[in-house]
């Protein structure tokens, strides 16, 4: 028997097994196979796949192959049960939320088991960190249950939600779905990952012990074609996804046109970057957490590591060392700080990423380390001269897998964690807070910790920029994404026109003639611009007679403009106070031009003088809003439970597309465009097709107002074809579409190429009450920064 004595000298683990005893007696009763759990019950078992462990290889257990007829029961029973779900008071439905919570306590130490032989992570890991939080989100939501009606006003339940969730943490991902839809008022069909349905059959049956009302919870398990049947039923009203990226853009194509509302939480690269006052030792434990934990399979694992070059070399020598220390193993012992890989083809894209690596020349370095002899293992690694370009620091490799490379300043450090596709979190590490802060605010991802890594609670929102997705999951910012808004009450939009008419350009001497110029140009770049067809179209009142000529804009001219707004980038980095100033001259311009205006408004639509210059003055009133609220459009501190400040910050989405309708052709671009320019964005704005001299009219305002060049771009043409233009456009990062329903869903099917975020309005609002905090919020998306505070 070893001495205490000796075992302080040596620091040598023993074996320390978490008993299984009552997980595998709870499999062994379902030895036959499990169902699906559909209006409150399970179905008998039907055509089975097999569940292993991925520690051991072994079979544990055989669960039901959904169909897309068991997708549409588990609809029909969720569309059922959703409106009596949404009609029990906020009070009502917190108590449920909180007997889920005070349920899976309960259960809190079969639930970690059960989720270690499912998934192989390390028992301590499920044990410590993801039960916990499963508790942690059921309580939270319960609260908002009592408080969403009051706290979003104007919104109702979206109705049945369709959940789709990935292997990785199969029950954390279920209760950061499950307790917001629920807490919002709707009704839920979720499919757990075809590697780990375990812990979701066993929060079926907790859904039952705690007396959930029956169809508000359905879980069907399957494969690809389960899900797919799931976000193809026409009975779902949002999607809500979290895996790779390629089957998140799938599914915006998939959902293009249908109406529902869609969440993607998808893949990342996160950059964890190390500068050279760094606390070392604290950094080596942060990459410990950011690529280690759960093996590394983990959409914000701290893949890549940015290190300054003066203290790169040190920073390896203790990695390395570090890394020696680990014990990679049986996830069920209670030492093991690696566990095993999900499933063998898993594992089989790790070793094929890392041949690919090997063979542009890069440098490898694992510990001497025995792994098991059977089961899907992988050693922590660290891969250490990787270049931008290589194969391994572009894709997500989805394992334990650090790649390194160096950077000289600030500027660099930016410029390399920014450079990927992806935007899903970041890690900075400094003891200068001045530029803690400075790069966190300066990074492409929608959550930045500081000092710190791998940090989440349901009170703050998690959720990424670019391909990373769209939409938040947990705080109020992921609640939001389960309500919409009241059912609009316009008339749908009509067909659009046809496709007008170009002619050529006019000749100079024909554009002089009487002294004006009677061809409206393009606005690109802070000047007047001819499109790039050399063409124009006849601008007609509602007689048939031509009032002027517009440029007939094309993808060239979509493209230059874009181009022109990435260069006001400046713009979103302006103080909210100067945004403000600039907004507030475009108004007072605005209404000194008011008689010249509603002129225009009257000779293009026909309008009479009362209506025109009501427009006018609607439109210089939602100028001075919106001028307002640039410096007011505040964001939060987050309550969480760990001692830190974190800050939700609204931040631009960057270069916003924006395509207006026909009607009220001044007032409605007004109301998109401000908005829009007041949080920080720079756009490219589509106006009316068959009443553009207005927003051509708009930019002589924009030129005498103090806009900066680029800020915002004018585009004149046939809307549906630009907008597709905008859609398809890699360097616009989100669209506002108002116009008719094929024009909105191929909007929404291009614009899954770079995963954009769209808002899309089929319905005519009333454009005289078209103004409040949806239309800020839509033209920002949310960082969370994670900074240590306290004790």
């Amino acid at each position: 028997m070893a001495l205490i004595k000796d075992i302080l000298r040596t620091m040598d683990y023993g074996p320390s097994p978490e008993s299984s005893e009552h997980v595998l007696s709870w499999l062994e009763r379902h030895k036959a196979g499990f169902g699906l759990f559909i209006n409150g019950r399970f179905t008998n078992p039907g055509a089975l796949f097999d569940v292993f462990n991925p520690a051991t290889g072994e079979r544990i257990a055989g669960a039901t192959q959904g169909s897309p007829a068991d997708i549409d029961a588990a609809v029909t029973a969720a569309r059922r049960a959703q409106p009596k779900w949404a009609a029990l008071s906020g009070y009502g439905r917190a108590k449920h939320l909180y007997a889920l919570a005070r349920h899976v306590q309960k259960r809190e130490r079969f639930l970690a088991v059960l989720e270690t032989i499912d998934n192989g992570k390390p028992i301590r890991e499920s044990r410590d960190i993801d039960v916990p939080l499963v508790a942690r989100h059921f309580y939270h939501h319960a609260g908002w249950a009592s408080l969403v009606d009051s706290e979003f006003p104007g919104t109702r339940p979206v109705g049945v939600c369709g959940q789709i969730i990935p292997w990785n943490f199969p029950l954390l991902m279920l209760a950061w779905k499950i307790a917001p839809a629920l807490a919002a008022g709707n009704s839920v069909v979720l499919k757990p990952a075809e590697y780990t349905p375990l812990t979701a059959l066993a929060f079926a049956e907790i859904c039952v012990e705690a007396g959930l009302p029956a169809g508000v919870v359905n879980i069907v398990t399957g494969d690809g074609a389960t899900g797919a049947a799931l976000v193809a039923h026409a009975g779902v009203d949002k999607i809500a996804f979290t895996g790779s990226t390629e089957v998140g853009r799938a599914i915006r194509k998939a959902t293009a046109g249908t109406g529902k509302k869609l969440s993607l939480e998808l893949g990342g690269k996160s950059p964890f970057v190390v500068f050279d006052d760094a606390d070392l030792d604290s950094a080596v434990e942060g990459v410990v957490d950011a690529i280690w934990f759960n093996q590394g399979q983990v959409c914000c694992a701290g893949s890549r590591l940015l290190a300054a070059e003066g203290i790169a070399d040190a920073m390896y020598a203790k990695l390395r060392a570090r890394m020696a220390k680990l014990r990679a193993g049986d996830p069920l012992d209670k030492s093991t700080d690696v566990g095993a890989i999900v499933a063998p083809v898993q594992l089989e894209r790790i070793e094929r990423l890392m041949r690919e690596g090997a063979a542009e020349g890069l440098d490898f370095w694992r510990a001497d380390d025995v792994l098991p002899n059977r089961g899907c293992f992988y050693p922590p690694t660290l891969v250490t001269g990787v270049e931008p370009a290589s194969i391994l620091a572009r894709e997500e490799i989805f394992g334990p897998v650090l790649v390194a490379s160096t950077f000289r300043t600030p500027d660099e450090a930016v410029a390399l964690a920014n450079n990927t596709r992806y935007g899903l979190a970041a890690s900075v590490w400094t003891e200068n807070v001045n530029r803690a802060f400075e790069v966190a605010a300066r990074l492409k991802a929608g959550v930045v910790w500081i000092n710190s890594t791998n940090l989440f609670d349901a009170a703050s929102g998690f959720g990424g920029y670019r391909e990373s997705g769209f939409g938040r999951e947990g705080g109020r910012e992921g609640l939001i994404e389960y309500r919409a808004p009241d059912a609009p009450k316009g008339k749908p939009y009509p067909p659009a026109a046809a496709p007008l008419i170009a002619s050529p350009g006019l000749t100079p001497s024909q554009e002089s003639a009487g002294g004006l110029d009677r061809t409206a140009k393009l606005y690109v770049g802070g000047k007047q611009t001819r499109p790039d067809s050399g063409y124009s179209y006849a601008v007609l009142d509602p007689r048939g007679n031509e009032v002027g000529l517009a440029g007939l804009g094309n993808p060239k001219d979509v493209r230059n403009a874009v181009e022109a707004a990435a260069k006001a980038s400046s713009w979103g980095a302006a103080t909210a106070h100067n945004r403000a100033q600039v907004l507030y001259y475009v108004a007072e311009n605005l209404s000194a031009r008011a008689g010249e205006f509603a002129r225009r408004l009257r000779t293009m639509t026909g309008a009479s003088a009362r209506a025109a210059e009501a427009e006018v003055e609607t439109s210089v009133r939602r100028a001075f809003f919106y001028a307002g609220f640039a410096d007011k459009f505040d964001g939060a501190i987050h309550a969480t439970r760990s001692r830190f400040v974190t800050l939700a910050m609204n931040e631009p989405w960057g270069i916003m597309g924006i395509v207006c309708p026909n009607e009220a052709p001044l007032l409605s671009l007004v109301s998109l465009v401000m908005p829009a320019v007041a949080m920080g964005n720079c756009v490219v704005v589509v106006p009316s097709s068959l009443h553009p001299l207005s927003a051509t009219d708009f930019y002589s305002i924009l030129d005498t107002s103090d806009v900066p060049a680029g800020v915002v771009n004018i585009v004149t043409g046939e809307t549906n074809a630009l907008a597709a233009t905008l859609a398809e456009h890699d360097g616009v990062d989100a669209l506002w579409y108002v116009g008719d329903h094929p024009g909105a869903a191929k909007v929404e099917a291009l614009s899954a190429g770079n995963l954009k975020a769209t808002w899309l309005t089929t319905t005519q609002p009333d454009w005289s009450r078209a103004e409040g905090r949806e239309f800020l919020s839509r033209a920002v998306q949310v960082k969370n920064i994670w900074t240590p505070y306290g004790e």
